[in-house]
């Protein structure tokens, strides 16, 4: 009879072999295989882990949800982090925490938050689901970032935290942006989501700020399909974040802890307010929270895709170069994205702005690019105050928005994620340079 490390191992060997016939039938068409501008890159080892952990059948977070953290912040070099279902949820997690009464200067509704008018919604959402109030600044023009030099012009008496992406992975102006807050006692939060593996100075996005988020979504730097996880080192707000992802409870057991004392060893031990001495402290709840968790499978999952994060960066690169390097003689068309000085960029995405002067609109290039199979994206919201949902918002706006308005009216992206080969990026210049030709 077989033993079920026998079973597993037979299954195992036949998800390699599912894999491998896929890739067998894989082929690159131009002009008719879809180029996409991000996607999933993985292999059977991916596929082999999920599998052997749904066998686990442990369906909730649970040892590869803390497998995944514990190398997370090695890789990092963070002190505390936690595991979410989404990089949307980590943002409004990362937000929350730092609302709630449990910290010593917690925000408070009406305080005001600095945030770029260049925006994802979820990155935005938090500031206004915690009823804070949006100060919204421009951007810079080619790095797509907050203009840290706009943060003094935005600033108030109500002013208590800077909350900004490293947009498409190109990293902010972190030396500005830290100096400023530590000036004026500000909190900063990195939404990392795009920009996992980027660096300013040498040191990690994501390293820099009070909390950070990161996003595991199947598009980007690493993929659970949907995940993402908050990092900080500073305990009180991981306590309070890890509070408001596991319904608002007040204990830090983890899932499934087996002390039956809890982690603090004190679970029936604790006194509060309007509740009988020992009441369970599992079920003592200190925060407005949701449950946010990811599963473990997707954490199963995201233990082999960090492996081969240096790789992804590595290619990111690699294909950002190459496309630089073809569409530079385009000068007088696009502006081409730039960095600064100390930004070492994990490209996301390569943005362009069509130039006003140029022959041909956006909407000329874009529904070329797609009509000849390859994928493009505007660059977020462009300016998100033109949005539907956001019209009868409370914001301040801190000077003019003119660069943001320009990425709103002329900027979009292409790809450049791994799984891209140089066939299709020599096909995408090609492409690029036949409609110029045409123009």
């Amino acid at each position: 009879m077989d033993s079920e490390q026998q079973l597993r191992n037979e299954i195992l060997e036949r998800v390699f072999r599912i894999y491998q016939l896929r890739e067998e039938t894989k082929e690159f068409i131009p002009g008719k295989t879809r180029v996409h501008y991000s996607g999933r890159v993985f292999d059977e080892k991916e596929m082999q882990a999920l599998v052997s952990c749904a066998l686990d059948f442990w369906l909730t977070l649970g040892p590869k949800g803390s497998e995944f953290i514990k190398n997370f912040l090695d890789y990092t070099g963070m002190q505390y982090g936690l595991v979410v279902n989404s990089g949307s949820s980590a943002n409004l997690t990362a937000v929350s925490a730092l609302c709630s009464a449990q910290l010593e200067h917690p925000l408070l509704p009406g305080e005001e938050v600095i945030t770029p008018a260049l925006a994802f919604p979820t990155t935005l959402n938090p500031i206004l689901q915690n009823g804070l109030i949006p100060v919204f600044i421009d951007i810079e023009e080619g790095t797509y970032n907050l203009n840290a030099q706009k943060l003094e012009e935005a600033l108030s008496g109500k002013t208590r935290a800077i909350l900004f992406a490293h947009t498409l992975g190109n990293p902010a102006d972190m030396d500005f942006i830290l100096d400023f807050a530590r000036q004026h006692d500000l909190y900063v939060i990195e939404d990392t989501c795009d920009a996992l593996d980027s660096r300013y100075d040498g040191k990690l996005c994501g390293t820099f700020g009070d909390i950070s988020t990161f996003s595991f979504y199947a598009a980007h730097h690493l993929s659970m399909g949907e995940g993402g996880a908050i990092l900080t080192n500073h305990l009180p707000v991981y306590r309070q974040a890890q509070s408001i992802r596991d319904w608002g409870r007040a204990c830090w057991c983890q899932t499934g802890e087996a002390n039956p004392n809890g982690a603090c060893g004190h679970r029936f031990d604790h006194k509060y307010k309007n509740l009988p001495y020992g009441y369970d402290h599992k079920y003592v709840f200190s925060n407005i929270g949701y449950n946010l968790k990811p599963l473990d499978l997707q954490c199963a999952m995201g233990i082999e895709q960090l492996k081969k994060l240096p790789l992804f960066t590595e290619k990111r690169k690699q294909h950002f170069h190459m496309l630089y390097r073809a569409l530079k003689k385009y000068e007088a068309d696009f502006i081409l994205p730039r960095t600064l000085l100390k930004a070492d960029p994990s490209w996301f995405a390569f943005p362009l702005t069509v130039k006003p002067e140029a022959p041909f609109t956006r909407r000329d290039i874009v529904s070329y690019l797609e009509e000849h199979q390859i994928e493009t994206r505007m660059l977020f919201g462009g300016n998100i105050l033109k949005h539907p949902a956001y019209e009868n918002i409370r914001y301040r706006i801190a000077g003019s928005l003119d660069c943001t308005e320009q990425v709103l009216e002329n900027t979009f992206f292409i790809g450049v994620y791994p799984g891209l080969t140089e066939e299709m990026l020599k096909y995408v210049i090609q492409t690029f340079e036949a409609f110029i030709n045409q123009h």
